[in-house]
């Protein structure tokens, strides 16, 4: 169940991939916060956000921590992010996963931007 490259990869994908790959490994009451001024997201407000801000062309994911309990997880990691006509972002972030019938699914994200 502890299977940590699995869980490194699925936060890669949340960052590079598209809408579906994230509902995919995304709880669908999942709760995420992101930098002012989009604030706390979730249900449909979240959806919506994430249809027009996903697709990161690159990320580079450093100072990596994971903890384990039960069926929980957490992920905790500094992110260089870089997409077309955008300044490279860099955040501090963590999310949850829960191990649910035999998938991870996030169920937190939350961003703090380093400046």
């Amino acid at each position: 169940m502890h299977d940590n490259a699995d869980l490194w990869h699925l936060e890669e994908r949340f960052w590079t991939s598209g809408l579906d790959s994230i509902r995919a490994s995304t709880e669908k009451d999942a709760i995420m916060i992101f930098p002012y001024p989009v604030g706390i997201l979730q249900g449909d407000r979240l959806w919506d956000h994430l249809k027009r801000r996903t697709g990161w062309r690159s990320v580079e994911m450093t100072d990596r921590s994971t903890r384990h309990r039960g069926a929980l997880a957490v992920l905790a990691y500094r992110v260089s992010a870089e997409k077309a006509d955008v300044p490279i972002y860099e955040a501090l972030c963590a999310s949850t996963y829960l191990h649910d019938e035999d998938k991870w699914l996030r169920i937190s994200h939350q961003q703090t931007p380093v400046v």
